[in-house]
């Protein structure tokens, strides 16, 4: 370039800059650094509407579930039509929210709503978190339940729904199987069925389980979902409140029961499952299997495919567990970032608050989501919610989400797929072994890792 030219560009953006200097300004989606390299959505909800440019602050979420990215985006767009108040939308690839959440917590525009879900998160994220106490948002709650304080009662962050998980079945299938859901009532009843439907899958043009793909898209359901019963049962009737040290693998049998079962009477053979690439909720929607291992917010998306589904306990062959109910508990909660401007602190507090309170937004994450824990909320309509309150409502126990405690989720949970994966390929008694290592010894380790 020129030294001519650069002196008439440099000259021009001083004109720019004066004349724009007595104008109110407005706000600019694009001015925060690009989301790390992992994140699987960058979506950008953040153009004001033109007759508002009085908007101060920003929100940007940095959100953790892929699968809920679409809504996400839907509703900030529908947030900055209303207020112009830009509302950015980043989800994090699966299986790699930590790694993103520190890549961007580093920039100078950094989320100013992340994730902190479990008691971890907070200690590793309470400095950055503000103190939710007596908030606009925290006023709005109608239950504590799902709160996360740090050791000085600092209320870290708040969840904005609960959930629950469990095993979805098509009783439709079942029936055309020659059985009825009456049958399942613990995992002797579950066994005989799902193995009688497996060696009639040619037979009957469904199998029994979804494929159990053990890659980053799916992993998740066996090594954080289904590794709850072990640490349900390990609770032996009281609820952690921080993590423990060690854990004893007292209930590894019984998480073997069922990962078995599910691997070995599936869609797919065991010994193809670490290469992925299987969509399982697609196989349960189009009728292809009875049973999946999944959560509640599933239920938007099978509805229409699958009205009669309903979901199930985790029958592992644990005594007295004909009076188990569903997993429910939640691991998505807000906090706010303490490091952002107050301009954008409030920007976003008054988002979470519009979100729990406005007719629309509230419906379409409620759908998405769950049941949304505040009073101006739209009820939910999911089935598998309601069979949760079912069986409470029955006299079953609730399992409550007592995996939120893994310590260094993302490293425990890598060493539990890698042990799976080499149990799947070879289910000897010595890559079982290695299991129960990576379940018990590794949790040791990580704890060790994080808390000297």
């Amino acid at each position: 370039m020129s030294k001519k030219l650069f002196a008439l560009l440099l000259s021009a953006s001083m004109v720019m800059t004066m004349l724009l200097a007595g104008c109110a300004s407005k706000p600019n989606a694009d001015s925060s650094e690009p989301p790390a390299d992992n994140t699987q959505s960058g979506s950008d909800a953040s153009q004001p509407v033109e007759d508002n440019n009085e908007a101060k602050g920003r929100v940007y979420w940095l959100n953790f579930k892929p699968e809920s990215d679409q809504v996400l985006n839907d509703v900030a767009k529908m947030y900055t039509e209303k207020t112009g108040v830009p509302v950015k939308i980043v989800t994090a690839a699966s299986g790699t929210y930590s790694q993103t959440l520190n890549a961007e917590m580093g920039k100078s525009e950094a989320p100013t709503i992340f994730n902190v879900g479990n008691q971890a998160g907070v200690r590793d994220w309470s400095d950055y978190a503000v103190d939710l106490t007596g908030t606009a948002i925290a006023n709005e709650l109608n239950t504590d339940a799902y709160n996360l304080y740090d050791e000085n009662g600092k209320l870290v962050s708040i969840g904005y729904c609960y959930e629950c998980y469990g095993i979805i079945v098509n009783p439709d299938l079942v029936e055309q199987a020659g059985h009825s859901m009456d049958e399942i009532t613990n995992f002797e009843t579950l066994k005989a069925v799902v193995e009688d439907i497996h060696a009639r899958a040619g037979e009957l043009g469904f199998d029994a389980f979804t494929s159990c793909d053990m890659d980053g898209s799916s992993s998740w359901r066996f090594t954080g979902h289904m590794a709850n019963l072990e640490y349900y049962y390990e609770q032996e009737g009281s609820v952690w409140t921080e993590c423990p040290p060690t854990i004893s693998g007292k209930y590894m049998d019984n998480f073997k029961n069922l990962y078995d079962l599910c691997i070995n009477n599936s869609l797919t053979p065991p010994t193809d499952l670490s290469v992925g690439g299987h969509d399982a909720s697609e196989e349960f929607r189009s009728g292809k299997a009875a049973f999946q291992v999944q959560g509640s917010w599933e239920y938007e998306d099978m509805k229409e495919q699958v009205p009669n589904a309903v979901m199930i306990p985790y029958y592992c062959g644990v005594e007295g567990e004909e009076k188990a109910g569903l997993n429910c508990g939640t691991e998505n909660c807000w906090a706010i970032n303490a490091k952002v401007s107050e301009d954008d602190q409030k920007a976003t507090m008054d988002f979470m608050v519009w979100c729990v309170t406005d007719p629309e937004a509230s419906r379409m994450l409620v759908d998405t989501f769950g049941v949304m824990p505040y009073k101006q909320a739209a009820e939910s309509t999911n089935a598998f919610l309601a069979d949760a309150n079912e069986y409470s409502n029955n006299g079953c126990y609730v399992m409550n989400w007592a995996t939120n405690f893994q310590p260094n989720v993302d490293e425990y949970r890598a060493a539990l797929v890698s042990a799976l994966n080499a149990y799947n390929a070879d289910q000897s008694d010595a890559n079982w072994a290695n299991v129960r290592t990576a379940f018990v010894d590794g949790w040791a380790a990580q704890y060790a890792a994080v808390n000297g």
